[in-house]
């Protein structure tokens, strides 16, 4: 798929076949994440991939907005590691690009995602944390669940001219 083409089709995906997305498309998945932009080039994130349907329902009562992650043939919890970082709080733009960089990978592999937010809201971190067993100095940032979509969300454009301002406001 071309690549501006990928950009303004993607769609969040929330429902999904009954199928397991395989090892090597999230492999592929987690390659152009980690292509992303960072802060001085640190790439301070960790990904948990979990594939287990267990742990995918345990998902939907730590974050109550992902009730779809117990459908999903995988989900990847995108972490920021501030061991990792260069400069101090720019973790969670990195993670924010290689989120982005994941769910385009996601969609250009004819899968669907959907980016559910988990920071800053403690209680999801906490969850994610404790359900995960991640260790304290990497913080939780977003979980997005990936299968077959079972639905296919229309691509309207979006481009907005009023919300574009030059020189100035």
């Amino acid at each position: 798929m071309e690549a501006l083409e990928c950009i303004k089709t993607r769609r969040s995906v929330r429902r999904y076949q009954n199928r397991e997305v395989p090892e090597e498309l999230i492999k592929i998945i987690l390659e152009v994440a980690m292509s992303a932009p960072s802060a001085g080039n640190e790439q301070a994130w960790q990904f948990v991939v979990i594939t287990d349907k267990k742990v995918l329902s345990e998902v939907s009562v730590v974050s109550p907005y992902a009730p779809m992650a117990r459908d999903a043939g995988a989900g990847i919890l995108v972490c920021g590691d501030t061991n990792l970082e260069k400069y101090e709080g720019f973790w969670v733009q990195d993670c924010s690009a290689a989120t982005q960089n994941l769910l385009l990978a996601a969609h250009a592999l004819g899968l669907g995602a959907v980016w559910t937010g988990v920071y800053p809201m403690e209680d999801r971190v906490e969850g994610f944390k404790k359900l995960l067993k991640i260790p304290k100095d990497v913080i939780p940032f977003a979980f997005v669940p990936i299968g077959y979509p079972a639905q296919k969300p229309k691509a309207d454009g979006r481009f907005k001219e009023d919300r574009v301002h030059h020189d100035g406001w």
